[in-house]
Parts: structure tokens; sequence; C-alpha cells
């Protein structure tokens, strides 16, 4: 894994992550970051281990 250092207003680098709608209906998603460049604002927040037994 490579050591990516951001400064605020720097473009994120590309990925996909795995993500979860649960209303009407629960399913799963891949999303690219890159699909709302240019459209929307975009925040990110990372949880380890929220919502799981461990």
């Amino acid at each position: 894994m490579a050591d990516h250092k951001l400064n605020p207003g720097d473009n994120a680098p590309a990925f996909q992550l795995r993500g979860v709608i649960t209303k009407p209906d629960v399913k799963r998603v891949d999303v690219e970051l890159s699909a709302y460049r240019g459209e929307k604002n975009i925040v990110l927040a990372f949880h380890p281990f929220a919502f799981t037994a461990t």
C-alpha cells in the first residue's frame, strides 16, 4: 500500500470501495470516487471496526 500524504485542497487519489445502501432495501455497491469528480463535494469518514462484532 502506497503512503499518500494529502494537504488541504489536494485532489484525492483514485480509488474504489464497497458501500452499503440500506434504504429501501439493503444492497452492496462498489463506489468510485472519480464518478463524482466535478459533480459533488465529497466527505469521507472512516470508522474502523464500526458496526462489527470485533
